[in-house]
């Protein structure tokens, strides 16, 4: 394995996520992105990365555990698989359908596995509005759902991380701050921010979007994009200067994971990863 430099305990720590590698077994794309230089990874729980509902579980998140504490990495808990609850059907069940059983029982199991594997944060969303469900009732059930999940996350010491995602029925940082009174500020609930979503539909600009959720950040997700397109981009193919967003980050004194979101370019992530590392080390040094 490469030796990673020495970091900074001031300076950004990069991670990727696992589902830019659905091609790979995990314990190669951890191998791959130690290598790489990487400080840590966004583990997407899946059929073929850590699928929670496959037998023996718990001998399972023990073996990735050590492997992440043999490698150095740290890890946050992603929960964006998008057919491992529903083969049919795009991240069905969620929050808002009119069974969310499945969903709950999945959240409840990623919390504790993110619990054993001293997970920073486990990330997760709201989910799209089925168009038979009238607003209210998928508000109150998504508040309803997040409470449950809350409790959990609270027995077990984990945050949370409730990503707004453009088209979903929390899509936005006023979103995600009507959810988090609506379930009375529970203090392990933070969010989720990536930055590709910032420039896709925030009225801000980015810089200004994380200083706005600065005290509330446990997950950092970071891609290019295009303003009212949600299509997550290498770096330097969309719109974003990334310097000074990099620059609101350490400027806001986060100390989590800062980890590429590129879920659609598994077909070369090994190169990929390699050249989002450089590019992003090059930004937070200021160029770009």
């Amino acid at each position: 394995m490469t030796a990673r430099p020495a970091l900074d305990p001031t300076a950004l720590r990069f991670g990727y996520g696992t589902n830019g590698f659905a091609n790979h077994r995990l314990t190669d794309a951890l191998a791959v992105l130690a290598d790489l230089g990487y400080h840590g990874v966004a583990l997407t729980l899946d059929h073929d990365h850590l699928d929670p509902f496959a037998p023996e579980l718990a001998r399972r998140v023990a073996a990735v555990a050590g492997r992440l504490s043999a490698l150095g990495l740290g890890v946050v808990v992603e929960t964006g698989a998008r057919y491992l609850l529903d083969p049919w059907h795009k991240h069905a069940p969620t929050l808002l359908h009119d069974d969310p059983a499945l969903r709950i029982e999945f959240l409840r199991r990623a919390v504790r596995i993110g619990a054993d594997l001293g997970a920073e944060a486990v990330s997760f969303w709201a989910g799209v509005r089925p168009p038979e469900v009238p607003a209210e009732v998928a508000r109150d059930r998504l508040v309803a759902g997040c409470a449950t999940v809350c409790a959990e996350a609270e027995a077990a010491g984990v945050p949370l991380g409730f990503e707004p995602e453009p088209g979903m029925l929390v899509e936005d940082i006023a979103g995600w701050r009507w959810l988090r009174d609506a379930l009375g500020a529970p203090p392990r609930f933070g969010i989720t921010l990536d930055i590709g979503h910032c420039r896709c539909l925030e009225p801000a600009p980015v810089p200004d979007c994380v200083a706005a959720v600065a005290e509330h950040l446990v997950n950092v997700q970071i891609d290019d994009m295009r303003r009212g397109v949600h299509e997550h981009l290498e770096f330097g193919t969309g719109e974003i200067d990334f310097p000074p967003v990099l620059r609101a980050l350490a400027d806001a004194g986060y100390r989590g994971l800062v980890a590429v979101e590129l879920p659609r370019h598994s077909h070369a992530a090994p190169a990929v990863a390699a050249r989002s590392l450089d590019f992003l080390r090059t930004a937070a040094k200021g160029g770009g």
